[in-house]
Formats: structure tokens, C-alpha cells, sequence
């Protein structure tokens, strides 16, 4: 072993253990480095694998499903249309003169045949006087002409007139005639014309227009354009005419069910029944003319006003009832997602039924038992895996619950 000399400095042998301790030291420095180095990255490997899973897991989309609701066997379609009066006729008078009296105002419930208004005409009273004076005349000539054919036809037996003074009065008996015939039909025109003095109501109805008053020159038309007197309106039972669109227009058929809405009666509907349609598509517009009659005995409908014709027609294929939020739209088609292999996302190109508002019919393209995803994202692709919550999956718009383990 290696001893200090005299001079102090170390021998060999002891400068071995110093230079032992200090490689120890140093090794102890560079495991409490490394210990060190260790503690901290260990947190941020950790971490940056937890961000690396939490990454991976949201990039996988979570979704809710449900499955179609059946439609109803019937669809209602809501259609706009004017309330019109079963019959609605304008009056003119049928004879000149002046008006006398009116007896029924505008808003007046009259009967069929109930006195509307006189009209005074002196010239055709006097143009009936004279037909029936002209008649008297050509009565007392067709006797005395009568009288006198008789009386040749007697001569003619004992050959005192010629056979054509016989024919001659024969010939002036039947001109007589003819005459008295004539200013018959003559007197009975006038007397119709006449009769034209007094406006009657031609059906049942109620007025809903006065366009006369006392003293009015009445035309009839004959010298000038004929003047509308009074107008009136059936109204016991309306008319509203409706367009239903094309795709309706099979189911469209007389006999079905329809109500009416109006503004004025809030939560009110009026029944009603489809009776009858025009059998052709309206080419302008593509969609059918029908007719839906309305009972008003309770007179509170009136004609001319705006009306909301609620109609039941049969749904021709049985729909499916998704809410609008499932729906994908992608350049010209319509799609929606549905869920394959319990996370696999499929798009199906659906067709598109009647749009119900928070909700649409699908007609083609989907089943009944199909899990439809009701929030798609926009970058949803078939094939793409995604996460389900529960939900309702009976019918559209149910609310998704908790996160499924």
C-alpha cells in the first residue's frame, strides 16, 4: 500500500479510495439526474397518451338512433281556398220603366218567390191596352168573315154566286183567323211583359246587393246595357274550391272528410265533405280542381271569405315519420343514416312524402325496423364508425338519455 512520504505528498496506494468515492459520487449524481429526468417525464408520457386516446375517442362520432314511426293511414293536407255561395245570381229586370218600391235591403233573408221590388211601366200598359183592342177588332172580323164564308157556301148551292166569289171568302176567313191569332200571341207578350213589373226572388237565398232606388230608370237592355238590380246568394250550404297537388290527386275522391278553419273562429272546424273534382290535372299549375260543400245553417260562414280546408286523404304507400333533423341533403339527393353492425353508419337515399314541418314522411328507401340517426354529423360516410347513446328509438323525435357504457 502506497504511504505518504516525508514531503506529503500521497503514494500510489492512497490516492486509489479518493478517486473511488469520487466515480461514486459521481454515479449517485447521475441516478438522482436520471431519477429526476425520470419523475418528470413519466407525467407528460402519461398525458400525451391519455390526450392521444381522448383524440382517437373523439374523433369517433356520437350519434342518437331511433327507429321510423309508422304513418298514419291517412294524411291530412292543408289546402287554402275561397268559401263561394252554392248558387249566387245577379237580378235584372226583364222590362223598361221606372222603379216604384224596393222591399229587401242588402243582408234581407228571402224566399223563393218572396216581392223584391215594382217597377212602373206606362208604356207597355199602354201597348197592352192597344193589343187588346187590336185583338177585339180582329175577333169581329173573323166573325163577320166567319158569317159570310157560311153564307156563300149556302148560295153556292143554288148556284146564286160563282165558285170563286166561295173561295174568296173562304181565303178572307182564314186571313181573319190568323189575324186573331196574331194579336193573341201579341196580347199574351205583353201581358208577360207585364208581369215583369214585380221582381221576385228566384231562389232562396239572402241579398247581397242593392244597386236600385225609388225612381231609377230601369233598362231591361234593350236600349243600352241592362243595369244588375239586386244580387243574391244561396248560402244554406257553401262551395270551396280547392287545388290539391298532383301526388294527392288518386286519393282525392268524392266523399271524403275535410274541415274548414277560419281566422275569425279560432279553434273552431267546420265539417265539410269533398263532393266532386274536375277528373283532369290543371296543366299551369299541376293539381287537381275539386269541390268540398260545407253545411252553413247557422249562417255564420259567408261567401267570399278565406278559408283553411283541412283534408283527410288516404295515404296511397304507408310512410315513415322521421324527425327533419335526420335528414342529409348532398347535391340532388336525400339521404339519411342508419346504424349497421351495432357502430357502423350507412347512408340510404330515401324519397321524400309529405313534409309535416318538425317532421317528414319517407316513402322509399327505409324500414320500419331500421335504427335511423336522428343527429348526422355533416361529415357522416358509410362505413364510419360512431358511438349510440340511448334513446327513444320508437318514434321520431325522441330525446337521447346518458351515454351507454
Amino acid at each position: 500500500m502506497t504511504q505518504p512520504d516525508n514531503t506529503g505528498n500521497a503514494t500510489p496506494g492512497a490516492q486509489q479510495p479518493a478517486t473511488r468515492r469520487t466515480g461514486l459520487w459521481i454515479i449517485l449524481a447521475l441516478l438522482v439526474i436520471a431519477a429526476i429526468v425520470v419523475a418528470g417525464l413519466l407525467p407528460r408520457l402519461h398525458a400525451r397518451a391519455a390526450l392521444k386516446d381522448r383524440t382517437n375517442d373523439l374523433a369517433v362520432p356520437t350519434v342518437n338512433v331511433m327507429h321510423p314511426k309508422l304513418g298514419a293511414p291517412q294524411t291530412e293536407i292543408i289546402l287554402p281556398g275561397n268559401i263561394q255561395a252554392f248558387t249566387d245570381s245577379p237580378i235584372y229586370a226583364r222590362t223598361n220603366g221606372y222603379l216604384r218600391k224596393w222591399y229587401v235591403d242588402i243582408g234581407g233573408r228571402v224566399k223563393q218567390g218572396q216581392l223584391l221590388a215594382d217597377i212602373e211601366t206606362p208604356e207597355v200598359d199602354q201597348a197592352l191596352d192597344q193589343a187588346r183592342a187590336d185583338l177585339n177588332t180582329a175577333q169581329a172580323n173573323y166573325q163577320l168573315s166567319a158569317i159570310t164564308a157560311k153564307r156563300y157556301e149556302d148560295l153556292l148551292k143554288t148556284d146564286s154566286v160563282s165558285k170563286q166569289d166561295v173561295d174568296n171568302a173562304h181565303g178572307d176567313f182564314e186571313a181573319k183567323k190568323a189575324t186573331v191569332d196574331s194579336a193573341a200571341a201579341n196580347l199574351k207578350r205583353l201581358e208577360e211583359l207585364q208581369a215583369f213589373e214585380k221582381i221576385y226572388a228566384p231562389f232562396d237565398g239572402v241579398i247581397t246587393a242593392r244597386n236600385t232606388d225609388v225612381g231609377h230608370l230601369i233598362n231591361s237592355g234593350a236600349g243600352g246595357p241592362a243595369a244588375e238590380l239586386f244580387h243574391i246568394a244561396a248560402i244554406r250550404t257553401l262551395r270551396v274550391y280547392i287545388n290539391v297537388p298532383q301526388q294527392y290527386s288518386q286519393a282525392a275522391k268524392a266523399g271524403i272528410l275535410a274541415n274548414l278553419t277560419l281566422q275569425e273562429f279560432p279553434g273552431r272546424k267546420f265539417p265539410g265533405k269533398l263532393v266532386r273534382t274536375a277528373d283532369a290535372i290543371d296543366l299551369a299549375s299541376r293539381t287537381l280542381l275539386v269541390e268540398v260543400d260545407v253545411d252553413n245553417a247557422g249562417g255564420e260562414l259567408l261567401p267570399g271569405a278565406y278559408t283553411e280546408v283541412h283534408l283527410e286523404v288516404p295515404s296511397g304507400v304507408p310512410a315513415l315519420i322521421l324527425p327533419v333533423s335526420a335528414l342529409i341533403f348532398r347535391g340532388d339527393s336525400l339521404q339519411v343514416g342508419t346504424l349497421q353492425d351495432g357502430n357502423k353508419a350507412s347512408l340510404q337515399t330515401v324519397t321524400l312524402g309529405h313534409d309535416l314541418g318538425s317532421t317528414v314522411e319517407i316513402v322509399a328507401g327505409l324500414k320500419p325496423e331500421d335504427s335511423v340517426i336522428t343527429n348526422p354529423p355533416d361529415s357522416l360516410v358509410s362505413g364510419e364508425t360512431v358511438r349510440v347513446v340511448s334513446g327513444n328509438t320508437n318514434g321520431a323525435g325522441g330525446e337521447s338519455g346518458a351515454a351507454s357504457e
